[in-house]
Order: C-alpha cells, then sequence, then structure tokens
C-alpha cells in the first residue's frame, strides 16, 4: 500500500511538471475573486486535505497493524494544530487553540473507534461513535458561533458526513472491500474540499476588507 501511494504521489508529481500552476488553475476556476481570496481558498484546501489524507493513512496503517502507525497520528495531530493556527489568524489565538482541541478531540476519538471496530468490540465502539457524533456538533457549534456566514444546522451536517464518509473508509477496509475503500476515499475527498470551500467563503464575507482585489495575497 505504501508503494502504492508513493507511486502515486510521483505521477501527481510528474504530471504537474507541464500542468498549470496551482495559482493559474484556481483564478481560472475562481473568476472575480482577489488573490487574497484565491490564496485563502488554496490554504484551506490543503489543511483540509492534509486532513482526510493523513487520516487515511493512519486508518491503513490502524487496520494493518503497520509500523507508521505512531508517526501518522502524530502527522494527524499536528494538521490540526495547522487548522487551528489558520483560524486564529482571523479569529485570534484562543479561538485557534479551542479549534485544536476540538478538531485533536475528533482525532482521538476516531482513534478509539478505530482500535473498537478492529477489536470487534461493539458495545466500545458504540460508545466512541456517540461521543464522535457529539464532538462534531460541537465543532459546528464553535464555527457557527465565530461566524455567522457559517449556519450551524450547515456545519452539522457537513462534520456528519464527514464522520459518515470517514467510517466507510474504516469499515471498507476492515472488510477488505477494496472497492467500496476506493470509492470511500474518493467520496471523504470531495466532501472535504466542499467543506473547505464553505468556511472559507464565510471567511471572506466576514472580512471583505481582507479580500479586496488590491488585497495581496
Amino acid at each position: 500500500m505504501r508503494r502504492l501511494s508513493i507511486a502515486i504521489a510521483l505521477a501527481t508529481f510528474l504530471s504537474g511538471a507541464c500542468a498549470p500552476s496551482t495559482s493559474q488553475l484556481s483564478t481560472a476556476i475562481s473568476p472575480g475573486l482577489s488573490p487574497a481570496a484565491v490564496s485563502l481558498k488554496q490554504d484551506m484546501r490543503k489543511l483540509w486535505t492534509d486532513h482526510v489524507v493523513w487520516t487515511r493513512d493512519y486508518i491503513v496503517a490502524a487496520t494493518t497493524n503497520g509500523p507508521d502507525k505512531s508517526a501518522a497520528a502524530g502527522r494527524l495531530m499536528k494538521n490540526q494544530e495547522d487548522i487551528g493556527a489558520a483560524i486564529a489568524g482571523f479569529y485570534g489565538q484562543p479561538a485557534g487553540d479551542s479549534l485544536t482541541t476540538l478538531l485533536k478531540e475528533h482525532i482521538a476519538i476516531a482513534v478509539d473507534l478505530i482500535d473498537a471496530a478492529k477489536a470487534g468490540n461493539k458495545a466500545a465502539q458504540g460508545q466512541a461513535d456517540a461521543r464522535w457524533q457529539q464532538n462534531a456538533v460541537d465543532i459546528a457549534d464553535f464555527l457557527s458561533r465565530a461566524n455567522p456566514s457559517w449556519p450551524r444546522e450547515t456545519l452539522v451536517d457537513m462534520m456528519k458526513m464527514h464522520l459518515s464518509t470517514t467510517t466507510d473508509e474504516v469499515v471498507a477496509r476492515l472488510t477488505k472491500n477494496w472497492d467500496d475503500d476506493v470509492r470511500a476515499y474518493d467520496a471523504v475527498y470531495d466532501h472535504i474540499l466542499k467543506m473547505s470551500d464553505a468556511l472559507s467563503d464565510g471567511i471572506i464575507k466576514q472580512f471583505p476588507e481582507k479580500f479586496t482585489a488590491t488585497t495581496a495575497a
């Protein structure tokens, strides 16, 4: 699996050598956005892409007892700090720290859920899932209070969908249904990009002075 990941990454890198730059692509698909807005969308997409990529890396390692399990977990936790730091740039350090704490809980509970599912412990799995669902609501509540352009109901739906698609990944790998595994990852990645863009759009709307056409990226 690791060799396959490396091969895919190499192919992506090589294909990118003759492809338009990221900024060119972003500008093309986002007409009318200022450079600062395009930059924010790129940065947020990178952060949330890291979130699902390293979550997947951890799922693969955890379900196969891979030696990279601990390293993947550490990198995944670092991603939650990175997301919190990005939010802190707009809402202040206390807000960024609070979001980091909530996101680290999101990951820690997911670890418990995977362990319980792997062990076939239905009771522990149910308890972890209940905590996971509540944490998702807590994250949605926190974000919706920060930005009126992030409706609570919309964020709850987005977070619940993120949990659902991630759960599909875990189930597919535990049952060794590789076709479902591929579909699950496609779904989780597609959804996280939509969620990332929704968060970026909310920030741009709330802080328009930071994203005028003349604002530097």
